[in-house]
């Protein structure tokens, strides 16, 4: 069953969507917007199964709970480590349809991603809205130098199974495939979204340890990296990154220390 669901709004969007009897979302905590009297709430630590979102019985006795237990500590660890919450909230609808809307922490765009099993979708840290009880949610960890050098940490969320996954950026999205242009493109790490598997991600230093690499660093306003996307496949990219928002607002407010180089010399506290 198909999800029937709408991004509205435009500096700010939200995502409504209708729950047929049966059908069943989950949203990070604090993604949640409003819901319909007739939509019921609940908030696990656990996300859901490959059989639709119900957590697993206690099959296999005292055994089987203990596993049950250790996966549901395993996953919880791991979003932890992510800096995601440590607990989902599911929305399902009883005594026919509802509705339940959801919004993300940034002004910016909305898109919902439809997977049909055969590839996953990686995400920046903090996209994630809501999906169906089909889709699961895990972690994926690229490389530790890759991250690292990326400045967006080397942990992403990965969308796996079939049905519709929302997810939320800062600004406005451009679709690309790095097919269309050569095989490749560069990117500012920050304003990486989303893309399919079979797209592989990377870090490389902007220019050489020489005097116009050194002079892209420091003057340039992209620091040491740049995100690298290859192969063929849908990116998502955002206009705005939350790097450059957080810099707005301290310079609205009297407190920019960044000078006009914007670069590497930044001496903006976190």
């Amino acid at each position: 069953m198909t999800l029937q669901q709408e991004i509205v709004g435009n500096a700010m969007q939200m995502a409504v969507i209708n729950l047929q009897p049966g059908q069943t979302v989950y949203c990070e905590a604090g993604k949640f917007l409003f819901k319909t009297v007739n939509v019921t709430m609940e908030t696990r630590l656990s996300g859901p199964s490959n059989s639709g979102g119900q957590q697993q019985g206690g099959g296999g006795g005292m055994g089987g709970m203990l596993r049950q237990a250790m996966g549901t500590a395993m996953q919880v660890g791991q979003r932890m480590l992510a800096g995601e919450s440590m607990a989902f909230q599911y929305f399902s609808a009883q005594a026919g349809e509802g509705t339940v809307g959801f919004a993300g922490v940034l002004p910016g765009e909305m898109r919902a991603l439809e997977l049909d099993g055969t590839r996953a979708w990686f995400a920046e840290k903090d996209a994630f809205v809501a999906a169906e009880s089909t889709v699961d949610f895990g972690i994926a960890f690229q490389g530790g130098r890759t991250g690292m050098s990326g400045g967006e940490g080397f942990i992403l969320e990965k969308f796996t199974g079939r049905g519709t996954v929302i997810i939320a950026g800062a600004g406005n999205f451009i679709d690309l495939n790095p097919a269309d242009f050569g095989g490749r493109i560069e990117v500012d790490t920050g304003c990486v979204v989303a893309f399919e598997e079979g797209i592989q991600y990377g870090v490389q230093r902007v220019g050489g340890l020489n005097r116009q690499g050194m002079m892209n660093a420091v003057f340039g306003g992209e620091g040491l990296s740049l995100a690298t996307l290859e192969g063929n496949g849908r990116v998502i990219l955002q206009s705005l990154t939350i790097e450059s928002l957080a810099n707005a607002l301290r310079k609205a407010q009297g407190g920019d220390k960044q000078g006009p180089t914007g670069g590497l010399f930044s001496t903006n506290a976190g």
